[in-house]
């Protein structure tokens, strides 16, 4: 494959970029893009025969560019919209990981493999995954907050090749000397950026400075911000950089965006409108800022005969997975659901996502939208917004505009008021400032008090 060939390759599977993103002489011996399954598990053959059980058609654009690095050793960050594959793409190279190691897998001592999530249903999701490949009865256990600690530790110390995990449980079970994570050789920081937003930064920290230095790492991440690349550079060796799409926040192209200026009170009528339309074979998700919102309308909607299931944080586990598997096997195909679940969800057939409440940052938008238009397909977001998310519109804007979407004369006017409405705060400070004698010379705050009677 000739170089011109590779440019094509990348820049059809979404304009991927690939660089040793600190490294200062080049990026040389990167490797290629693959094309097609056989490239980079035709030589395991038992392997081979479980993808293709999947009946997948071909590589995603990060599996492409990601599998052959992470086959030939290399560290590697992956930047990518929810959706794209990135599961699979570090988890088969994982398997193969643990299975060629010199040392025989009864004389390890411990799990090989540690992948690391921000919430318990992506980590779920993440076992579902490993489950689906029964390659060389590798065994996986996953820990998280919330799940039984008792049953949690059993499955430890029965033994597992592979380990999926929460920050803070795992750093419990490796404080109770349950878990030895100095066997540890192929690291997995999934959704790094959701990681650090919720504050797991020190936890992590630790556990990398527990495990052996000559590992092969790998970071996920939807986003490129400085904690993330502070994260990487400090723990990180010489790590391949690929990014699938632009590293500016961006929702996926997959996904239909619509956006509705609404009263407040029009809201429940609206989605009760849209669910009454619903054909059998659509599954929505709606999302709610507060958790007894969430429980409200899902109490409304049960009451006028409409399938639906609700999640949030102060649910128990077991009726968070019922929720789960109700959605994803269609015995509902609503679910109505708190930011909790944004990220954690792996559902592929959602074919729409509502924002009954804006989110209340944009991140948390382009995550809840990144919920459907998974796997290939196409899906449909639709957004209510009130008076009262005026502060979002600019966000908002650059966010559809990137997307190609339609943006709404409505939505323009509330950013343009926003806008006039920021500035005439900011005029108010600072005459207020002035009024109250601002910084003297010497940069006390107020001014001496001799200045001010």
């Amino acid at each position: 494959m000739n170089a011109e060939d590779v440019a094509r390759i990348r820049l059809k599977n979404n304009n991927t970029t690939v660089s040793r993103v600190f490294a200062k002489d080049g990026n040389d011996d990167i490797p290629n893009p693959v094309t097609k399954f056989e490239h980079c598990f035709g030589p395991y053959p038992d392997l081979m025969a479980e993808i293709q059980k999947q009946d997948f058609k071909k590589p995603s654009p990060i599996q492409a560019q990601a599998w052959p690095i992470l086959l030939k050793g290399e560290d590697l960050i992956g930047i990518a919209q929810t959706g794209t594959g990135k599961t699979l793409a570090f988890l088969l190279p994982a398997m193969i990981h643990t299975e060629y190691q010199s040392i025989p897998r009864s004389q390890r001592g411990g799990p090989n493999v540690l992948v690391m999530a921000p919430t318990r249903e992506l980590a779920l999701q993440i076992e579902k995954e490993v489950n689906k490949y029964s390659f060389r009865n590798m065994k996986a256990v996953c820990i998280y907050g919330g799940g039984s600690r008792r049953d949690q530790i059993g499955n430890v110390e029965s033994g597992a090749e592979i380990i999926i995990c929460t920050p803070g449980r795992l750093n419990d079970l490796i404080q109770a000397n349950v878990i030895d994570i100095a066997t540890i050789t192929y690291l997995v920081l999934d959704e790094a950026d959701r990681m650090l937003d919720m504050g797991f930064e020190p936890q992590i920290r630790k556990i990398l400075l527990d495990i052996r230095p000559d590992r092969q790492t790998v970071m996920t991440s939807a986003t490129w911000p400085p904690g993330v690349r502070r994260l990487a550079e400090s723990y990180m060796s010489n790590p391949i950089q690929v990014c699938v799409g632009s590293l500016d926040l961006a929702a996926t192209h997959t996904v239909k965006q619509l956006i509705e200026i609404v009263e407040e009170d029009e809201k429940f009528y609206m989605v009760k409108s849209f669910v009454k339309k619903m054909s059998y074979d659509e599954k929505v998700i709606i999302f709610c800022g507060k958790k007894v919102r969430a429980d409200d309308l899902s109490s409304d909607l049960t009451l006028d005969g409409f399938r639906c299931q609700c999640i949030h944080g102060s649910r128990d586990q077991s009726d968070r997975e019922q929720a789960i598997a109700d959605i994803t096997s269609g015995e509902v195909n609503i679910l109505i659901a708190t930011d909790i679940a944004s990220r954690g969800l792996d559902i592929e057939d959602i074919t729409h996502v509502i924002n009954f409440d804006f989110p209340r940052n944009i991140e948390e938008y382009v995550h809840r939208v990144g919920r459907t238009g998974r796997a290939g397909r196409t899906g449909t977001s639709i957004s209510y917004i009130t008076r009262s998310d005026w502060a979002m519109a600019p966000e908002l804007i650059a966010i559809l505009e990137e997307a190609g979407q339609k943006v709404p004369s409505e939505l323009r006017t509330m950013a343009e008021r926003f806008a006039k409405a920021k500035e005439r705060r900011a005029d108010e400070n600072r005459t207020y400032n002035r009024m109250r004698g601002g910084r003297d010379n010497y940069g006390n705050r107020g001014g001496g008090r001799r200045d001010r009677f």
